[in-house]
């Protein structure tokens, strides 16, 4: 008994250790599929990287200036440029010869509010009357500043097929005293590319558009490219689509831009109706990034992804189309002061065009009331000439945009010989002292210094950098009601407000 006893006990060791180094078996397998499947997501993941950032192509931030407005805690700028470089393939596509130095077809700033749950994109014609400060050319000089010179004309500045995206970000920044955080550049062949990428992209037409419309130079009207009413399109067809300016309302710019903007709306309805998955968001990625410029604070595909992942949650209704206010000049267009100020003062403030605080803290963040507000443009028909007389960037910038939201006329701002400025001083010239006096009465504190050349100068000092009234923001004025219900929401309707004139 004892030794059928030991037997079975034998016998219950050995199939208890079978089961045991079966089980360890089954549980090394299961690690080892684990463990490939793991590696194999995370090499896909960072193929997918790697091919991005191979895509991307940054343009140097040298160029830059150094005299800008004051970062915001009070949401982001990002600056879109549609060029017309000759260079990549674009050519094939309408860009023109390949020799051509490149060019701005259309540019709008897009704010996003600080609460993430609203955008604003204001576009800026390209044959807008602006002022170009300095810019950096190819041979490491800097430009002259240009005045009452068309806004498309500071890319071109330095005469290259890739552009100066730069310049135009300083020209951005000078016009709207909004520092510009990132600076992205989508030419011909990308856009072509992401609207097929995303299955193309509906639009609407408000008459039937013949290629003569495209391009004027025809002899003959020729076939009809495009129907009367709603259709999608992609590739060249949506390229055509948005270059369209001939033959349509009153065949101005203005009427383009309304277009583009319908076309904008639309394709981000049609991203989020997608869904923001890899497989829908991957070739869209990959078709972006291959014809972006960025500036190099969003030159790595993780970068550009958080940058868009942060736009999530903004609704479609709360995100806005407007054009800068204008009026024709001319053949040209010349902002309409002070209704643009208006908006730019609003954006700076965090405020939505019906005037809401989107800064994120609601309505608890008070601002100390500016000089004279109970006469805003006090200043009207006085010039002055603004320094930075400190190392204080942005100084110059900020002072200048404060006085031309009381209607002074800022002819220039740089920075001053002498950078060890500590109390800020007006300096004007034989005649000029009551004007001085007004100049004085948006800056109080400044010191009031006749000099023998005329004009009238501020040169700032470290006072108005840390006094409350430089920092503090003036309430915007109210925008004109003409802003706001010119505006379209990117859900509105394709086929609504299409043209101008």
């Amino acid at each position: 008994m004892t030794g059928s006893r030991q037997a079975s006990r034998h016998r219950a060791r050995a199939a208890a250790e079978r089961s045991r180094r079966r089980k360890r078996s089954r549980t090394r397998t299961v690690l080892t599929v684990t463990v490939s499947l793991l590696v194999l997501v995370t090499a896909g993941a960072g193929w997918v990287y790697m091919r991005l950032n191979g895509n991307i192509s940054t343009f140097s931030s040298d160029g830059v200036s150094g005299d800008r407005p004051p970062a915001s805690t009070k949401g982001s700028n990002v600056l879109v440029i549609g060029s017309d470089g000759r260079t990549g393939g674009n050519s094939d596509l309408g860009g023109g010869d390949k020799d051509d130095v490149g060019r701005s077809d259309t540019a709008f700033l897009l704010h996003t509010y600080a609460d993430q749950k609203h955008a604003i994109a204001v576009s800026i014609p390209r044959d807008t009357l602006v002022d170009i400060p300095p810019c950096k050319l190819p041979d490491g000089t800097w430009s002259r500043p240009q005045t009452d010179v068309m806004f498309n004309a500071a890319y071109s500045v330095g005469g290259t097929a890739k552009g100066n995206p730069a310049c135009t970000q300083n020209t951005v920044e000078k016009l709207s005293g909004l520092r510009v955080d990132h600076t992205v550049v989508v030419d011909f062949k990308g856009f072509a590319t992401m609207t097929e990428a995303v299955g193309g992209v509906e639009v609407c037409l408000p008459q039937d558009v013949y290629q003569r419309d495209l391009n004027p130079n025809r002899a003959t009207r020729g076939k009809r490219i495009f129907a009367k009413g709603p259709q999608t399109v992609s590739g060249q067809r949506a390229l055509d689509y948005v270059r369209i300016r001939h033959g349509i309302g009153d065949g101005s710019d203005i009427g383009r831009i309304k277009r583009q903007q319908a076309f904008v709306a639309s394709l981000l309805k049609q991203i989020k109706s997608d869904g923001l998955t890899p497989t829908k968001l991957l070739p869209l990625a990959d078709a972006a990034t291959r014809s972006m410029t960025v500036d190099p604070g969003l030159g790595s595909a993780d970068k550009l992804v958080s940058f868009a992942m942060s736009m999530k949650d903004i609704d479609l209704h709360n995100t806005k189309f407007v054009t800068v206010p204008w009026k024709y000049q001319g053949a040209r267009v010349a902002i309409v002061h002070p209704d643009a100020d208006a908006l730019w003062a609003s954006l700076r403030a965090d405020r939505t065009l019906d005037g809401q605080d989107a800064g994120g803290k609601g309505h608890a963040e008070t601002t100390a009331p500016s000089p004279g507000a109970d006469e805003p443009d006090y200043g009207t028909g006085v010039s002055v000439a603004v320094y930075n007389g400190t190392t204080v960037t942005g100084l110059a910038a900020r002072a200048a945009h404060m006085l031309e939201e009381h209607g002074f006329t800022v002819t220039d701002t740089t920075t001053a010989s002498v950078r060890t400025q500590v109390k800020t001083v007006i300096e004007y010239g034989p005649g000029q002292k009551d004007q001085a006096g007004k100049v004085a009465r948006a800056i109080p504190g400044a010191e009031l210094t006749p000099v023998a050349t005329t004009g009238i100068a501020v040169v700032l000092g470290t006072t108005y950098a840390t006094e409350p009234e430089a920092t503090a923001s003036a309430p915007p004025s109210a925008l004109p009601s003409q802003v706001a219900e010119d505006a379209r929401s990117a859900d509105d309707n394709p086929c609504s407000n299409l043209s101008y004139g």
